[in-house]
């Protein structure tokens, strides 16, 4: 297998990529937390975030983790932040924090590349 694989991190509790791509996919934000501490060190090339991710569960505790990170001197090395969600204004609350930080932030809601399985 080579070396060369894109890193591409979906935090989201219901859909996944609908095309099939290869990815590290974390339903809840505990996980999320959890594989960005596994990629720590190493380039994401990809990092999808969805703000609801079920219940009282959000992204926040993900967002949180990238933005001490830069606090710290240490950024993350992610290609892009994807922003997925179809919360409005919990959408635009994560792309100003994760810019203000300095990552490269693009929205995407209603994304084709995501979706629901099997529905």
């Amino acid at each position: 297998m080579s070396s060369e694989r894109r890193i591409v991190i979906l935090v989201d509790d219901l859909r996944s990529f609908v095309d099939g791509r290869a990815a590290e996919v974390a339903r809840t934000s505990a996980d999320g937390v959890e594989v960005l501490r596994r990629y720590r060190g190493r380039r994401i090339d990809e990092l999808w975030l969805d703000h609801d991710l079920g219940g009282e569960d959000t992204v926040w505790p993900v967002v949180e983790v990238l933005e001490l990170a830069a606090f710290e001197g240490r950024p993350f090395d992610v290609g892009v932040v994807v922003i997925h969600s179809a919360n409005p204004p919990g959408a635009a609350k994560m792309l100003q924090a994760l810019r203000r930080w300095g990552y490269e932030v693009r929205p995407a809601a209603g994304s084709p590349h995501v979706g629901y399985l099997g529905a």
